[in-house]
């Protein structure tokens, strides 16, 4: 029997939303910014800021409206081609911004980011406090990956994720990610298509659905809009993925009109504090740890550290105090942390009593290979319901 989809309407009180608005959105297929669509985008968060609300923009179309400047009819592919059709177009992106907004009186301020920016914790926390600062100063922050300077090895990879980790980094209310379809589309009879209504967590057979991918001008796509929604849903900030094309859709969607797809339950339930969402979602773990069944079951089901006798493979390099993940047999994802010991020491001492420890490596410096209060449960509950189609 199917579950009834929940009411919207708890998303009128959102006092604190995260809108990203994707390239296809602003910028069109030969890279010319779509200025009719980004100022009714404009008006729509100006109306939201005047309701008393704290809207904060991730923004796409930098290298898409670099390449119309540039003359550029596809995306480039090496690293310098995209960091200077970044560094072009971001200036006259937020330029594009700037007037719009001040069309209204609206304050904005530009906020680059690269990942590396959130993972380290003391920059971590900077970048919290300063988009907080701005809020306080009804500044509107306009986020973008720093695309001019990021390699690969700190670049987030597409404004979806981007756009999710600042959300959790604020405590968002909502998050709102604008594409040019009205969310996810499920198979329906005839070959067509419908709307998913609501998907009350991302599963498998929630991402089989998804049709398509980027295209020129963007590097996203539903997967990864998915991927993203799910770890905001997951610490409890609700997701709404709609066509950031059609008129007034941030409005309807603060209204709580059923348009577009929502991720998770429409009212705000943070589960996880700022250190657990922190360890969880904003690194790039270095390695892996593989566990036995017991050890699995003692971090899920009785919340207690990993010992080194649980640990029956080590998986890359890492050293004491970086990120991995915890996984089972097969390759499930379990947990992740922050490991007290080197791959290396790690090597030495798994599979043996906490006991053995300072026999194998001169001294016992931690009992834990993960303590449990530097890890988090990643494990996803089998089944439940994949989403719920429009009539």
């Amino acid at each position: 029997m199917d579950i009834e989809v929940p009411d919207r309407s708890p998303l009128a009180n959102s006092r604190r939303l995260v809108v990203k608005i994707g390239s296809r959105v602003l910028v069109r297929s030969d890279g010319r910014p779509e200025l009719s669509r980004l100022r009714a985008l404009v008006r729509d968060i100006v109306a939201a800021r005047r309701q008393g609300r704290e809207v904060v923009v991730v923004t796409s179309g930098a290298i898409g409206t670099g390449m119309e400047v540039l003359g550029w009819k596809r995306r480039p592919r090496s690293m310098p081609d995209l960091q200077a059709a970044a560094a072009v177009g971001q200036l006259k992106l937020m330029a594009l911004y700037d007037r719009a907004f001040q069309a209204y009186r609206c304050r904005i301020g530009q906020v680059l980011l690269t990942h590396d920016a959130l993972t380290q914790r003391e920059r971590h926390l900077n970048a919290r406090n300063t988009l907080l600062r701005l809020l306080e100063h009804g500044v509107i922050p306009i986020i973008n990956e720093n695309d001019a300077v990021a390699t690969e090895e700190i670049r987030f990879g597409d404004n979806d994720l981007l756009s999710s980790l600042v959300a959790m980094l604020l405590d968002a209310d909502l998050l709102v990610l604008l594409t040019t379809v009205d969310g996810l589309r499920a198979p329906a009879a005839g070959g067509r298509t419908r709307r998913v209504r609501w998907l009350p967590s991302v599963t498998p057979a929630a991402l089989r659905m998804v049709f398509g991918s980027a295209n020129e001008i963007s590097t996203g796509g539903m997967a990864s809009k998915l991927q993203s929604a799910q770890n905001v849903a997951r610490v409890g900030i609700p997701v709404v993925i709609a066509d950031g094309r059609r008129p007034g859709v941030l409005t309807r969607v603060l209204t709580g009109e059923d348009v577009g797809t929502l991720i998770g339950q429409p009212q705000k339930q943070l589960r996880w504090d700022a250190r657990e969402r922190w360890i969880g979602f904003f690194h790039r773990p270095k390695g892996a740890v593989v566990v036995d069944e017991g050890a699995v079951r003692a971090i899920v089901q009785e919340g207690r550290s990993l010992l080194p006798i649980g640990v029956r493979a080590v998986v890359g390099r890492f050293v004491g105090g970086d990120v991995v993940d915890v996984k089972d047999g097969s390759g499930r994802l379990i947990a992740r942390g922050l490991v007290s010991y080197s791959s290396k020491d790690l090597e030495r001492i798994r599979g043996r009593r906490t006991s053995e420890i300072a026999g194998v490596l001169g001294s016992c410096p931690y009992e834990e290979v993960i303590h449990r209060d530097n890890m988090v449960v990643l494990l996803q509950p089998a089944g439940g319901p994949d989403g719920h189609e429009s009539a």
